[in-house]
């Protein structure tokens, strides 16, 4: 049974190449020659009874040419590999780890060829080879100055203190021999610092702790009633860190700023000011034609409403600076930043902007406007406000279109 096997692998791959080489022979690609030998004499032998000739052990030497990319050809026989045991039954993992435990423990060790004697030196000792001696630089020795010093500066020199020598050597610049501080106070003329030798080591300064600001004590109540009595010495609110303010104080406040004629400046970080806010901000500032200097930073404004906000700016010309940074969304965007950068650029008396532009032709272009507004206000050409009686003209009509949007 196992020559029939053998016989007809072999016979597989021998027609495999038989065929291999008829297809060379069509294709005019291969030689009919074999190391000088003309083999045209073997094209008609039948493999068959070339195979029936040959004893089981030159079948079985033919068959180990194997090929391992013959696809036909069973994967167990597609190597020269053949084993011979025969098999001992399933694989049984745990009492084969046993076993190798097993084997290794009792396994005995190996004896030492020469044993081991404590403090015996075998070999040679390896020995540190000496320093090489310090060569002098005859360069360097040529090299040295003598410089000849009056016995007036020689005799101050050597009669000079420690903190003279500093001074003079901070004078001269000579930065490598002293340390930073000694330099420093040298040149403040401030003294020798305590615990700092002639060779001593700077450590780092201690910084004096400073107090914590004290909490923003301005009542939202009383500022309105003044921004709402128009009061002349109200020209400045600080709401900042007052996280305290409802929405109701919002609108009253914002609805008390849009009739007021003294607050110039007002500040409102962090206060939690949102979108929702931004219908009666936007209706002060369009009215407003007084207040110069509006801080709304690090609060929740969207791009969107810092757009209408600048936007409001328009209107009056009166606001000088703005400052909206750190809002909600940490990045604008480029349409953002763009329609930014065209409200500003129309604005000409705005002179500070607060605002952080992600990208460089925003950036630019805004620079470039505020340099321009900052030099015209320099030299005295300030844009033309509106005048009095317009701005009075443009609150009547708003209070009385209010007043009509109430009533229905």
């Amino acid at each position: 049974m196992e020559l029939e096997i053998t016989q007809r692998t072999v016979s597989h791959r021998v027609t495999k190449i038989t065929k291999t080489e008829e297809y060379f022979k069509s294709s005019d690609m291969a030689s009919t020659k074999l190391f000088g030998k003309d083999l045209s004499q073997y094209e008609d032998v039948d493999i068959d009874d070339l195979l029936e000739q040959l004893s089981p052990e030159e079948l079985e030497m033919l068959a180990g040419e194997a090929d391992p990319d013959d696809s036909l050809v069973p994967p167990s026989e597609r190597n020269s590999y053949k084993c011979a045991k025969e098999s001992t039954g399933p694989l049984n993992r745990k009492h084969l780890i046993d076993h190798i435990n097993d084997q290794a423990i009792n396994e005995p060790d190996r004896p030492e060829l020469v044993p081991y004697v404590a403090g015996t030196i075998r070999g040679k000792k390896w020995v540190p080879p000496p320093p090489p001696e310090p060569q002098e630089d005859e360069d360097a020795v040529a090299q040295e100055v003598e410089v000849d010093l009056d016995e007036e500066f020689a005799s101050v020199l050597n009669t000079a203190t420690e903190d003279e020598i500093v001074d003079l050597a901070a004078i001269l610049g000579f930065h490598s021999m002293m340390n930073q501080e000694q330099y420093h106070a040298s040149l403040l003329n401030k003294g020798k610092p305590v615990g700092v030798g002639w060779g001593g080591i700077t450590k780092a300064t201690k910084f004096k702790a400073l107090p914590a600001e004290p909490p923003n004590d301005t009542d939202p109540e009383e500022s309105i009633k003044k921004l709402k009595d128009d009061d002349p010495n109200c020209k400045e609110l600080n709401f900042n860190n007052i996280r305290t303010i409802s929405d109701e104080q919002f609108k009253r406040l914002f609805d008390a700023l849009e009739m007021n004629s003294k607050l110039e400046s007002l500040s409102m970080s962090n206060v939690g000011l949102s979108d929702r806010h931004l219908d009666a901000l936007i209706n002060a500032l369009v009215s407003n034609n007084t207040l110069r200097t509006l801080n709304l930073e690090t609060n929740s404004i969207s791009p969107a409403g810092i757009v209408r906000i600048m936007e409001a700016l328009l209107k009056t010309h009166s606001v000088e600076e703005i400052r909206l940074a750190n809002q909600r969304a940490s990045v604008l965007g480029n349409k953002i930043e763009m329609q930014l950068t065209d409200i500003i650029e129309q604005n000409p008396t705005v002179l500070r902007v607060g605002i952080h532009f992600e990208f460089n032709d925003a950036r630019n272009r805004v620079s470039k406007h505020l340099q321009k507004n900052l030099d015209t206000f320099r030299i005295g050409g300030k844009p033309r406000k509106p005048n009095r009686a317009m701005a009075l003209l443009r609150k009547g009509i708003a209070m009385v279109c209010r007043r009509g949007s109430k009533d229905k």
